[in-house]
């Protein structure tokens, strides 16, 4: 029998979520700067700085940056980690890898880019010493999987980053409701020509894991000092775990 997860509020075959949440990337690369900024009134920035920050690369780090989409992380940790470093920018979708890539190279930052999936990572145990992942895993279609696997290519002490949309506070469920549902895809059409992508991703954050479930799984992956900080009202959340 063929396993069902969600794509979305829909119940679709796991192999066609896949190719769905591909549709949705290819769709959205050459507009997902632009729009992420126009969605989050540019906050989306202010998280990732937090992120950046939390992560502490220093020179001669390795660090993966997986479903990197656009590089914003990979750029700032190869900055960080210097020539004696090594940063991986790594995504499931060739569309938005290949814009990661090309923002890299204009910046003058030659690392390496790879296509490849989070639940079948093809580096070696105990190899990176930072491993992040922002906005990507709420795509995954199996997320304990690809949590294990991050910790699996961590080094002992390393940490694992994961920024991701989460629940929101009870005061503002109903505006922001409506603003994903109403202004989102809206938004959508008219930037990116894509309504339904939009309307999926407002969908993706709500089966998304809140902050305790997420925390959950991250420590059931064998992952330590499990902790999380809300950013925005639970907008997004950032949690970190160490591998021991």
């Amino acid at each position: 029998m063929t396993n069902t997860t969600h794509f979305g509020y829909k119940t679709v075959n796991e192999d066609e979520k896949v190719k769905e949440v591909a549709k949705v990337f290819h769709s959205v690369a050459a507009k997902y700067d632009v729009m992420n900024d126009l969605m989050s009134g540019g906050l989306h920035r202010l998280w990732k700085t937090f992120t950046i920050a939390n992560a502490g690369v220093r020179p001669g780090f390795k660090v993966l940056d997986i479903a990197g989409g656009t590089g914003d992380l990979a750029k700032a940790f190869a900055k960080q980690a210097g020539p004696t470093g090594e940063v991986w920018l790594t995504d499931i979708n060739e569309s938005m890898l290949r814009v990661g890539r090309d923002r890299l190279l204009n910046r003058g930052l030659v690392t390496p880019t790879l296509l490849c999936d989070a639940e079948k990572l093809p580096f070696p145990d105990n190899y990176f010493d930072r491993v992040s992942v922002a906005f990507g895993l709420r795509n995954m279609t199996h997320k304990d999987v690809a949590l294990s696997e991050m910790r699996r290519v961590l080094k002992p002490g390393g940490k694992l980053l994961v920024l991701e949309f989460s629940k929101v506070m009870e005061p503002l469920q109903k505006p922001y409701d409506l603003y994903s549902f109403s202004v989102l895809p809206w938004l959508g059409q008219k930037i990116a020509g894509d309504a339904d992508s939009y309307r999926y991703l407002a969908e993706s954050i709500r089966m998304h894991p809140d902050q305790e479930t997420l925390k959950t799984m991250m420590q059931a992956a064998g992952l330590e000092r499990v902790q999380y900080y809300n950013l925005t009202a639970g907008v997004a959340a950032l949690h970190t775990g160490i591998k021991l």
